[in-house]
């Protein structure tokens, strides 16, 4: 978890005792993360799956709040479930979806992007950026181009995400070169061929590879199977997935897929229909809470933003959280619900996206398939 620059710097202050050695101990400088520089991002809580934060007490309350009272808690956690991000002075506010609450309010709103409370800004950008500029010039143009593609819905999802993928590898070129030259042409002629669907007949020519995607969900889910000292909402959340698609000791891998397809074509996808918009705002709000397409170096002017690595750790979390869903679909049936969704994505997120380390897995094993490719990508997401 992240440690802001105040709340650090207030932390040497505090004197010597069992929660000052405990400080000492779990709270470590940002010498790894690109945002080390941002002074949200400098410093780190450690923390594993099966103890979520150290600096809770045998009760679970935060020992940092009830010793010493909430003015020492970090920005990340005072703030939660809010990851606070400000950019050219702008201040964004997009939530974590480990919250439950947080998960409900953005994931079952019809038009989640509608809101016409703010007062719209207007953000001026030319195409003659210098060379100090660098991508983060067009960061504005270039998430607002990402969140209208996954918002149309001309495009079924899987394809949305194939064009968001090859939106994202050509950005990794440009990101190479500093000078951005041909970028907004770029921006302009991606656009227009998004409107003709000229993509169209490529995208299907990839066909949907339900042994490949079955089997590295398996190798995601089974890294957390054993995990110690689970939430009973995520154990509630496995057993119903490895339910709903027949895991065990005794079923054959041909048996389970074949389960994982009848949960996705019988009770999946029907609820898909009736409710588009869950998997399209957990996709928007990722797009927010990642900062995507740029990630966390935004704000580091030092390093070369890694787009295509941003869409393969978005990519890698999709799938696990509709790949989770069909198999708890499968359980449940046709009593399947919204409700169902919630716990699934929540426990999900709290689990899986706030363990550094096992994206840096699951990346790895999508290189070592030979899947971080427009191909091996548009595989793993296709039904």
């Amino acid at each position: 978890m992240d440690i802001d620059r105040a709340a650090y710097e207030k932390y040497q202050t505090i004197p010597p005792g069992a929660l000052r050695t405990l400080i000492d101990d779990c709270v470590i400088r940002s010498t790894e993360v690109a945002a080390a520089s941002h002074p949200d991002y400098f410093a780190q809580i450690r923390v594993s799956p099966s103890t979520p934060c150290p600096l809770l007490s045998a009760d679970r309350l935060c020992r940092m709040q009830t010793e010493l009272g909430e003015t020492y808690l970090p920005k990340v956690c005072a703030s939660y479930p809010r990851r606070i991000h400000t950019i050219d002075s702008l201040e964004e506010s997009p939530l974590s979806l480990s919250c439950p609450e947080a998960a409900r309010l953005v994931l079952l709103d019809p038009d989640l992007l509608a809101s016409n409370e703010a007062r719209p800004h207007e953000v001026h950008w030319d195409d003659g950026a210098t060379a100090a500029h660098g991508l983060r010039y067009y960061f504005w143009p270039l998430r607002e181009f990402s969140l209208g593609l996954v918002r149309n819905r001309a495009y079924p999802l899987w394809q949305r995400m194939f064009l968001l993928g090859s939106f994202s590898r050509r950005l990794n070129a440009f990101a190479q070169d500093p000078s951005n030259r041909g970028l907004p042409a770029f921006l302009r002629d991606f656009s227009a061929a998004v409107d003709a669907g000229t993509l169209r007949s490529s995208m299907n020519g990839i066909p949907a590879d339900l042994a490949l995607q079955f089997d590295f969900l398996l190798r995601l889910v089974a890294q957390h199977l054993n995990a110690v000292n689970r939430n009973p909402r995520m154990v509630e959340t496995l057993q119903a997935f490895i339910r709903g698609v027949g895991y065990g000791s005794e079923a054959t891998i041909e048996g389970q897929r074949a389960q994982y397809a009848a949960a996705y074509e019988r009770y999946f996808a029907p609820f898909v229909l009736k409710h588009p918009h869950i998997l399209e705002n957990y996709l928007l709000n990722m797009i927010f809470y990642r900062l995507f397409p740029l990630g966390a170096m935004l704000f580091d002017t030092a390093d070369t933003p890694e787009p295509e690595r941003e869409f393969a750790e978005l990519a890698i979390q999709f799938a696990l959280i509709k790949g989770l869903l069909i198999g708890v679909a499968g359980h449940y049936h046709e009593a399947f619900s919204t409700r169902h969704v919630i716990q699934a994505v929540q426990t999900a997120f709290k689990h899986f996206d706030h363990n550094r380390e096992f994206l840096d897995q699951a990346y790895r094993l999508l290189t070592e398939r030979d899947l971080n490719n427009a191909r091996g990508l548009t595989m793993l997401l296709r039904n």
